[in-house]
């Protein structure tokens, strides 16, 4: 059954890699896009807010395309539909703008015609169209995940972080295309750093799952794939070395880049004085960037539960300025 309302929904924006877990491991973030979908006698689109822009209005967008995956999926008719979005997660920006994208038309068609496809079942989908799991999974399930993906068939477990872990971002003033960043990395790796990465990941998720936060700066160091993009990302390298000193437990790349972040102990205080050097960081490397404190979102994509009288922007006001 068609919902005739419509549906609306949350989606959280993620981190990927975490430096070490490359294509593998995710964490969703307190920062959000929101979707409505309608079924509707012809599709249109109603994208507000900044991160929207130059995103196509017909049914090139990739939200109709996921939508329809759906709706053929499970053997439901629903050619046309209405979907108003905004968003807070900047594009191209390596916080999982294309993930949420991909994770909140999934779970909002879903919802639409009445929940007939599992949540593995989205997650299966949802990594076929990524092309990793890391993003997408960490958007669906929230907290972070460690996953795999056979090229049919994800899985994933999920962490709840330490209660005390922050997450600081800074998103500098110019987009990069994963597509770009995947062309300067190696074709082939030698042994020693394969098993560097291989013993830091594990070593990761270990800390992460059991708190313990004294292991991060190691266990977030990275020989696949951060030494190549350094390039790409002024004042990447300064970071990941010089970051701890100022408050960060340990720092990465986020996703592609070229947001860098670094971890932090909410209980040392020292988020204002790590917020400060990322931005002085980027800005002596001439690139100007804006910096976010955030939490680990621990609930993953949320269905909102009644379609309320208030109209899709005025339900929203109350989390983000529009």
């Amino acid at each position: 059954m068609i919902r005739e309302e419509g549906v609306r929904v949350r989606i959280p924006a993620s981190t990927a890699n975490l430096g070490p877990g490359f294509d593998t491991m995710g964490m969703a973030l307190s920062l959000y896009a929101w979707m409505e979908m309608k079924a509707s006698d012809q599709t249109t689109f109603h994208l507000h807010g900044d991160q929207m822009n130059g995103v196509p209005v017909d049914k090139s967008n990739l939200i109709y395309e996921v939508a329809q995956l759906v709706f053929r999926e499970a053997g439901v008719h629903v050619p046309e539909i209405e979907v108003a979005m905004y968003s807070d997660i900047p594009l191209t920006r390596g916080l999982g703008s294309s993930a949420s994208a991909i994770v909140g038309g999934l779970a909002a068609a879903n919802a639409l015609i009445g929940f007939p496809l599992p949540q593995s079942k989205l997650f299966d989908m949802a990594t076929a169209i990524e092309k990793h799991p890391d993003n997408v999974g960490a958007s669906l399930y929230g907290g972070i995940i460690t996953a795999v993906w056979d090229g049919s068939r994800a899985e994933c477990l999920k962490i709840i972080p330490d209660e005390n872990l922050e997450v600081i971002v800074v998103i500098p003033d110019f987009q990069l295309s994963t597509s770009k960043a995947r062309e300067v990395l190696p074709a082939s790796l030698s042994m020693g750093d394969a098993i560097f990465n291989i013993s830091r990941s594990t070593l990761l998720a270990t800390a992460l799952a059991q708190g313990r936060l004294d292991l991060i700066r190691t266990a977030m160091k990275d020989r696949l794939h951060q030494p190549y993009r350094a390039s790409l990302v002024p004042g990447m390298a300064e970071i990941l070395e010089h970051a701890p000193e100022h408050g960060a437990l340990g720092a990465a790349l986020s996703g592609a880049g070229p947001t860098v972040l670094a971890l932090a102990d909410r209980r040392e205080g020292r988020s204002g004085e790590l917020t400060r050097y990322l931005l002085e960081t980027m800005e002596r490397s001439g690139i100007q960037a804006a910096a976010l404190q955030l939490l680990p979102d621990l609930e993953g994509v949320q269905l909102i539960s009644q379609m309320q009288s208030l109209s899709f922007l005025d339900m929203i006001k109350g989390d983000v300025t529009i």
